[in-house]
């Protein structure tokens, strides 16, 4: 594996670093502002096609459910030992009373997650298939969105804003996952970031391409690699370096961390420098996921006080914990994370030999 940016003796010494504050972290705050969704999975093997339309039959085998965005990084946070403060919006139906369920299970602090009536809440449908003799290596064939066509009041928005104000005191970062539904706007990620950055709280951003205007002065802003690549080409550049240069430039970011999949994750740093974190994960069973992890990994590294270089180095281990998980176990755990950091400079050390 091609590692790029740091000497081997600072990556093994940043492994050791983040292998240490794995173990001995204590259980800090974070407070995390976003839209939720609940992800739906039906699994199953599809040989054939319909004799009367030109669509593949899936025959269901399973379904699966499991909070997602914001909540399913309250998840994660929650599995690496975090105590979580989630401020974001679900409906009264059934399947945002799944999402606050899964969240009290797991101890995540759900005060600032406001209800509405009749408001129904973001659900993504994923159908996976594969050969019946195949099952272990599913494709996705269809994704399936239903959301609140009225979208969220500017009242509940700005409740959300002034609960996560209080309750930032005290927290060791700010993560803000924007999917664009209302929970974040210009105004309020505005008033986070600001009272964030006075306070000296690190800020995770993940903006998606719609969201940039509300994602200045963060410390760090996750892309995927295509979504980078299709703003580059809008923005003129030729290359991934000019592009994140400008943007950190124009929105006053930290840093860039873009995720590759099985391509590995690169942190551009807006001091220069570029870490590029590669994968040992051949063939990915799954990528559902991967920004989650990413955010996960940044709030805990840098809320512990380690630089963006070692974030985006846990960042890129947690990534590859996404990769070789099965299909609908997608939340981050210290123990798997642990786990691939300490095996990482294993490899590293038995390369030397």
């Amino acid at each position: 594996m091609d590692r790029q940016g740091l000497s081997e003796k600072e990556w093994k010494e940043a492994l050791k670093r983040l292998s240490n504050t794995l173990q001995s972290s204590e259980r800090e705050k974070v407070i995390l502002v976003g839209d939720v969704m609940l992800d739906r999975y039906h699994h199953g093997f599809s040989n054939n096609l319909n004799s009367t339309a030109p669509v593949p039959v899936l025959k269901i085998t399973r379904t699966e459910e499991n909070a997602g965005a914001a909540a399913h990084i309250a998840q994660s946070l929650a599995s690496l030992g975090i105590s979580v403060g989630l401020h974001a919006v679900i409906g009264s139906d059934s399947e945002g009373m799944a999402i606050r369920d899964s969240l009290e299970d797991l101890g995540v602090e759900i005060s600032g997650l406001e209800i509405i009536d009749d408001h129904s809440t973001l659900v993504k449908t994923r159908y996976f298939a594969s050969r019946e003799s195949l099952l272990d290596r599913p494709q996705i064939m269809l994704q399936a969105d239903r959301e609140d066509s009225e979208g969220i009041p500017d009242s509940i928005s700005n409740t959300i804003c002034s609960k996560a104000l209080k309750a930032m005191k005290g927290s060791i970062s700010l993560v803000i996952s924007d999917y664009d539904k209302g929970v974040v706007t210009r105004e309020s990620a505005r008033k986070l970031i600001d009272e964030a950055n006075r306070q000296g709280i690190p800020v995770i951003m993940d903006p998606k391409l719609t969201g940039l205007d509300r994602s200045g002065d963060s410390t760090v802003v996750i892309f995927e690699r295509r979504g980078l690549d299709l703003l580059r080409r809008r923005m003129g550049h030729d290359d991934a370096t000019s592009a994140t240069e400008a943007l950190m430039n124009e929105y006053r970011w930290g840093a860039v961390l873009v995720l590759g999949g099985n391509a590995g994750v690169t942190l551009f740093h807006s001091d220069g420098r570029q870490v590029f974190s590669p994968t040992s994960i051949i063939n990915p069973r799954q990528q559902v996921g991967l920004h989650d992890a990413a955010a996960s990994a940044l709030s805990f590294a840098l809320g512990n006080g380690h630089d963006l270089i070692d974030a985006s180095i846990l960042a890129g281990a947690a990534c590859d914990c996404i990769l070789a998980s099965p299909h609908g176990e997608s939340v981050l755990t210290r123990e798997a994370l642990t786990l691939r950091v300490d095996e990482i400079l294993w490899q590293m050390k038995i390369s030397d030999r």
